[in-house]
């Protein structure tokens, strides 16, 4: 089975975020960057599908600078074959990231993998898009906010989460999975994937072109700071600020 992982780097949650001076992009000397926390559940169930399949393998694909080079390591150590780092640091949105992906998994496999897994989102964009729009580019289904798969190598059980409940599906492979918390428990790297991850090659190819982007980032800016509350006394007061005030009634 012939397994691609997209995995994108973002900063670690507890990093404070400060807009640079171009007002478009964030400071990054002291920001720890990490994986995406819901790619690392992507990642953990292609490997458990490798372990399960004999012959199996499972590639990273990763888009940006030299500095995405320690987490394809990270992902070496936890189980990976390959990696491809799509070097490229301009600003991209999700319609331009999902064709350098779907051509570098075309290019890389000489045709479409069994499984394509993302996780749901990335926590910095949050906009869910990429996954589904490599499936559409790739010419096969997407099935988003997985929470547990099954797969005999030819078609899929899984379940995914919807408003108010679960929905299960079967699908046929190939197939593009978006992983939600919850599919699994993503592994710790032990001392010998560490030390294996420090010798695998990395492909690198340089990554040219974002003329299939659609939008540009125009500006960067943080919310407004939170108003400090205000304690009423009687409902017709609350209703009374609602309306001078809030102008919400």
């Amino acid at each position: 089975m012939n397994i691609a992982v997209c995995i994108s780097q973002v900063p670690d949650t507890s990093a404070r975020i400060k807009i640079a001076s171009d007002g478009k992009t964030i400071e990054t000397a002291d920001v720890n960057f990490v994986i995406n926390p819901y790619d690392e559940f992507a990642l953990e169930e292609a490997v458990k599908l490798k372990e399960k399949f004999a012959g199996s393998t499972v590639s990273v694909f990763t888009i940006g600078g030299d500095n995405v080079i320690a987490n394809l390591r990270k992902a070496f150590a936890v189980g990976a074959d390959k990696a491809v780092h799509l070097k490229d640091e301009t600003p991209k949105d999700a319609a331009g990231v999902a064709a350098i992906l779907a051509e570098a998994i075309k290019s890389h496999f000489g045709a479409v993998p069994d499984l394509v897994f993302f996780g749901k989102e990335s926590t910095d964009f949050n906009d869910a898009q990429v996954g589904p729009m490599v499936a559409e580019l790739l010419g096969i289904p997407a099935v988003t906010v997985v929470v547990a798969l099954e797969t005999d190598g030819t078609t899929a059980k899984i379940e995914r989460e919807i408003e108010g409940g679960k929905e299960m599906i079967e699908a046929g492979l190939p197939l593009v999975i978006t992983a939600q918390k919850g599919l699994n428990t993503p592994r710790v790297a032990n001392m010998k994937g560490i030390m294996a991850a420090k010798s695998k090659p990395i492909e690198t190819k340089p990554v040219s072109t974002d003329a299939h982007s659609k939008l540009s980032l125009t500006k960067l800016e943080k919310p407004p700071q939170k108003q400090v509350g205000k304690m009423v006394g009687t409902a017709a007061e609350l209703v009374g600020l609602l309306h001078t005030e809030a102008k919400v009634v």
